[in-house]
């Protein structure tokens, strides 16, 4: 059943980030109040949340004071404990729900789970113990990468490997925690669909983008993709079929590697909203985040369409350096929309915000984002 949550309701938000404040932003624009449960006291999202529950994810005197107050609660992020989800659907409604959420948390499981809908993904060995590492050197070629099963992102807790010598000194310097070892794909492009799920199964999607990553952190977003329709068709009908298979509702996001072949393969699930939907903030009709509100409380979802072609950049703590960017640069252009997340110390390699340049073509967009990334960096 699909029961609708109108403004003037509670939405609780589990996690305090960039994506929690974008999400709290929408809500309440929306006409929503909005509770924050985050263990930082400055939180980008609490900050702005109409509440703030300063207390750990699974402190359940705070679970169960946020469901009393809430008539629908998500997540800004995958590595909210499933059991926190688990306690919540208890007492409230949660969506994602703590099942989808626990195929996303360890890669092995994702990549499994992945597979076992018979979508492509690089070739991988789950590595628990040492003597996995012989084993795995009979199914993956190198060069490869070694990357920590569980809370991994943005480059952490990953080790690229030309030889199984290089695997078995990542894995002790990993901690001999579990871990997974991917062959590197001959990669030609990195493509991500951002969709939204609805309760009743109906599913939209946000135009297919295009990325680049700079060590292990996403750089840039284009949109319209370069890569063929046909291709971007494909991995819409897959990550479609993931959020199927999830049984997810809410906004979420698959990335894929285009490889030089023109294979689409699977790459990883984010069950949230994702840094590669930044892009709709200003440049298509509904956000990532308006669409999270609207999953969430059982809406009609909004129109995905494209309104112009945009290149999102992320800024990291680097272009601060010893001082406040050249935000003139940015705030001179009127195609240019500056967005910053209300982090309190910036440091290299940590999201402190992004911009969306609008443009008439995607080479015009990309030119000028290149140039006022430059300009823009601290002295």
């Amino acid at each position: 059943m699909n029961t609708q949550i109108l403004p003037g309701s509670t939405l609780g938000m589990l996690g305090g980030g960039q994506l929690g404040r974008m999400f709290t932003s929408a809500a309440q624009i929306m006409g929503y109040k909005v509770v924050v449960l985050d263990p930082d006291p400055q939180s980008p999202a609490g900050v702005i949340a109409d509440q703030h529950i300063c207390a750990a994810y699974d402190d359940e005197k705070a679970l169960d004071d946020m469901a009393k107050l809430c008539a629908a609660i998500t997540t800004e992020f995958e590595n909210i404990p499933a059991q926190t989800l688990a306690f919540l659907e208890q007492k409230t409604i949660v969506h994602p729900s703590s099942k989808a959420l626990a195929s996303t948390q360890n890669r092995n499981v994702e990549k499994n789970f992945i597979a076992s809908l018979g979508i492509q993904t690089a070739p991988f060995f789950a590595i628990r113990q040492q003597q996995d590492i012989a084993e795995a050197e009979k199914v993956i070629g190198f060069p490869a990468i070694l990357k920590v099963a569980t809370f991994g992102y943005d480059g952490k807790g990953q080790i690229p490997c030309k030889t199984i010598e290089d695997v078995y000194a990542g894995f002790e310097a990993l901690g001999e925690k579990e871990c997974v070892l991917e062959q590197r794909i001959d990669l030609d492009k990195e493509i991500s669909v951002v969709l939204a799920r609805s309760q009743t199964g109906t599913i939209i999607n946000f135009p297919v983008a295009e990325n680049v990553h700079v060590n292990g952190i996403l750089h840039t977003t284009t949109v319209p993709t370069s890569v063929a329709a046909e291709q971007a068709q494909k991995a819409i009908q897959m990550a479609n079929d993931i959020a199927k298979g999830l049984g997810y509702v809410g906004t979420m996001a698959v990335e894929f590697f285009v490889s030089q072949s023109g294979e689409i393969i699977a790459n990883e699930i984010a069950p949230r909203p994702h840094n590669s939907g930044h892009y709709t903030l200003d440049a298509c009709h509904t956000s990532q985040f308006e669409q999270q509100v609207r999953m969430l409380c059982g809406l009609p979802a909004g129109d995905c369409d494209l309104i112009t072609p945009v290149v999102m950049v992320n800024l990291l703590g680097d272009v601060w350096g010893n001082s406040q960017p050249h935000w003139e640069t940015l705030l001179s252009e009127t195609n240019i929309k500056l967005h910053l997340y209300g982090k309190q110390e910036a440091r290299p390699g940590r999201k402190m915000g992004h911009f969306n340049v609008l443009a008439e073509t995607v080479d015009q967009a990309m030119q000028q984002a290149d140039t006022c990334f430059e300009n823009l960096k601290a002295d």
